[in-house]
């Protein structure tokens, strides 16, 4: 048997952290969710030392917020957060759709139509997790697409605090977590640059509708 390489602390570090990452971006979470640090170090395997890490680094990006040393929890955003992320991801997402329809193949079109089949079966079979991961497939493959990378890690900074909003609010969303998605994919088929982006922004604010209710009750 040949050595393994021995595995660096920062290295097991920055493993922790995009693992947790992941989580947060898929809907893992939801907001006010209480992070426990030995907890996710014995899920993960690993010592506590690498998870706080990752922990801080998260507190950095604004994906988690400290109520105290030992009580560290997913944010619950208020409704001004909340419209910043969405005038922002407005802007940028819609870059990336049209973006998109300039450059997407048969290939392309036939990802994203798959995701959406796959994306109506969670939703027919109730499954909030795998249907909040399917709908950032979607929307990350559309950077994917338009081969867009720094765009692409903006948007991952963005839905660490989305991820868990769209999964609270999933299931009461209903079609309207994936009907906006549809004319996005047509628009690419036309190679409509104006009208992906379109197609997006209305995804972004009418499908969003019930995560504007959510965080506007929380906020009253």
């Amino acid at each position: 048997m040949s050595e393994l390489p021995i595995l660096e602390h920062e290295n097991l570090s920055n493993t922790v952290y995009a693992t947790l990452c992941d989580a947060l971006i898929k809907g893992r979470f939801q907001p006010g969710d209480r992070l426990k640090i030995r907890e996710i170090a014995e899920q993960l395997g690993t010592s506590v030392t690498p998870v706080r890490d990752a922990i801080l680094r998260l507190a950095h990006d604004d994906a988690i917020v400290f109520q105290s040393p030992r009580d560290i929890r997913i944010p619950i955003l208020s409704k001004p957060q909340y419209l910043e992320i969405r005038a922002i991801r407005l802007r940028l997402e819609a870059l990336a759709a049209e973006s998109a329809a300039r450059v997407a193949s048969k290939a392309d079109i036939e990802t994203l139509t798959a995701i959406l089949a796959e994306n109506e079966k969670a939703l027919v079979d109730g499954d909030r997790l795998k249907g909040t991961e399917l709908n950032q497939a979607f929307h990350f493959q559309l950077s994917k697409i338009a081969d867009l990378h720094v765009l692409n890690g903006i948007l991952r900074r963005l839905w660490l605090q989305m991820g868990p909003l769209i999964a609270d609010a999933y299931l009461e969303g209903g079609r309207s977590m994936i009907d906006f998605h549809y004319p996005i994919v047509e628009a690419l088929k036309r190679g409509d640059p104006e009208g992906a982006a379109r197609a997006i922004m209305d995804d972004i604010e009418k499908g969003g509708r019930v995560i504007l209710a959510r965080v506007s009750v929380a906020a009253a």
